[in-house]
């Protein structure tokens, strides 16, 4: 297990207190895991990712992660629609332990963009960990 300070947390990117992380490139947004996550998780060796044209609002679940220690929902941090899915990671889940940043599970489109200012920044989101 990492120590605080040892995380890797970019700061182009919002954080949601259930660990999810969303950035915004144009009018997609990208969703993946934080390193907090992956490495409370540890080993992932399964990913269920939703369906492109699934409409999810921001909280709800949107898929799992299972890892050798447990299965964690994953809650959308912010309402849209799945425009893609990381299928990358049905054959190698592994793939978020070793860059939770690179390996995106899914990208949508968001209907609200101001959700994304309501998101934690990274220093907030560092703070959350620290309690």
């Amino acid at each position: 297990m990492k120590e605080l300070d040892e995380l890797h947390l970019p700061d182009d990117i919002r954080y949601t207190d259930e660990h999810e992380w969303a950035r915004i490139t144009g009018d997609i947004a990208r969703i993946g895991v934080s390193d907090y996550a992956q490495d409370q998780l540890g080993d992932i060796v399964f990913v269920e990712l939703p369906a492109v044209g699934d409409t999810i609002a921001r909280g709800e679940v949107f898929g799992t992660l299972e890892s050798v220690k447990a299965v964690s929902e994953l809650y959308l941090p912010l309402s849209g629609e799945v425009v893609a899915v990381n299928t990358a990671l049905t054959d190698a889940p592994e793939l978020i332990n070793q860059d939770p940043y690179a390996a995106w599970i899914i990208e949508v489109r968001p209907t609200d963009a101001g959700e994304y200012d309501q998101l934690l920044t990274a220093a907030a989101y560092l703070d959350l960990l620290r309690g």
